[in-house]
């Protein structure tokens, strides 16, 4: 009996420590005309736990209408492994949420809820851009510090921002280029991530969902809405 209750509160321990550790996720993303990397990294407990998913290649297929995607295959190994997205594939994507968005009440309140929890610790976007001509690189300029502006409307509207947003664009009038850098940390408490799914759960509507995408197909299972 002695023995169990201290595991009752080693377990009790553990997901009280689960629930208020706070997830970090950096974002790399470098476009360098038809050189493209993306990098994403979670990190807990200081860097104690952490996963990595490197995607170094990111480009058009020239035989097919299809996008090439070259990952690693799991963290730390270098064994690369190449997949292609094509509109059908974005499709599914798109029905698939709109699926969630059939079968969940209130879907749009449940994760702007957790959004909000969501604090954004450093974001840099720097571009540098050229055409070849004068007139229209700097037409597109004002184009882009739109773009960027609304961009940063959105992270302050439904995040929370720590620190101000450092943007730079650098137009180029002689010549053709195309450089995009993407910096950012998000940080979040995973007891709010496991609030959101329970939510998911709770408001889920009768149904089956039919999911076109073979992971959210796996998931889809008869619910019950809950009040």
């Amino acid at each position: 009996m002695k023995w169990l209750l201290i595991a009752l509160i080693i377990l009790l321990l553990l997901i009280i420590l689960l629930i208020v550790t706070r997830l970090n996720i950096y974002l790399y993303y470098y476009h360098n005309n038809d050189n493209d990397h993306l990098k994403i990294e979670c990190k807990a407990w200081f860097g104690l736990i952490k996963y990595k998913k490197d995607i170094p290649l990111i480009k058009v297929d020239d035989n097919s209408p299809t996008i090439v995607m070259k990952e690693e295959k799991s963290a730390g190994e270098q064994e690369i492994e190449t997949k292609q997205y094509s509109a059908k594939d974005l499709l599914n994507s798109m029905q698939d949420t709109n699926e969630i968005l059939n079968h969940v009440i209130s879907l749009h309140k449940i994760v702007r809820k957790f959004l909000k929890k969501i604090s954004v610790k450093r974001f840099e976007w720097h571009t540098m851009f050229g055409l070849g001509d004068a007139a229209y690189t700097g037409m597109l300029t004002g184009g882009l510090w739109a773009v960027k502006g609304s961009m940063i409307g959105l992270l302050s509207n439904y995040m929370k921002l720590k620190e101000s947003p450092y943007m730079t664009i650098t137009p180029q009038f002689q010549f053709a280029v195309s450089q995009t850098i993407i910096s950012c940390i998000f940080q979040f408490r995973i007891g709010h991530a496991i609030v959101a799914a329970f939510k998911l759960i709770k408001y889920w509507k009768g149904g089956k969902a039919k999911f076109k995408t073979k992971p959210l197909s796996a998931l889809s299972n008869d619910k019950t809405k809950s009040v």
